[in-house]
């Protein structure tokens, strides 16, 4: 069996990636005087939140892509495509807190890594069963 260990290094990362963005929320909330639970009252505050919870809500795309693409096609593509994807999330984290519409960048990169892990894998899983049936 393959040890995936670079898609595993690089899941360890986008992880610490999301604890990161995190840790801005809290500096966010400190420097703002806003406290839990609120979750409006600085807009740089409401951006570093929107940062996280978007990137909460591609995490499960990327990381089902991710592995499933390492597991049917290759551990080193995937996990280069899993760096792509990163990028994509930091670039997207600062853009966006610093103007919204600097987001898109960011946003567009992690997209189309996600896309091409998920879709990638989907591909060679058909591929599978339609050649080998199982």
């Amino acid at each position: 069996m393959q040890p995936h260990s670079y898609v595993a290094l690089v899941t360890v990362a986008a992880l610490l990636v999301y604890v990161w963005m995190g840790v801005r929320v809290g500096r966010a909330r400190a420097q703002s005087g806003v406290a839990a639970p609120a979750m409006t009252g600085d807009p740089i505050l409401e951006r570093h939140i929107r940062v996280q919870a978007n990137t909460l809500e591609w995490l499960p795309i990327f990381l089902a892509g991710l592995w499933l693409f390492a597991v049917y096609w290759n551990d080193l593509i995937a996990a280069g495509l899993g760096v792509v994807w990163i990028v994509g999330r930091i670039l997207y984290a600062v853009g966006y807190v610093v103007d919204p519409k600097k987001r898109e960048a960011g946003f567009m990169i992690q997209m189309i890594a996600s896309a091409l892990l998920l879709l990638g894998a989907a591909g060679r899983i058909v591929w599978t069963l339609a050649t080998v049936g199982a």
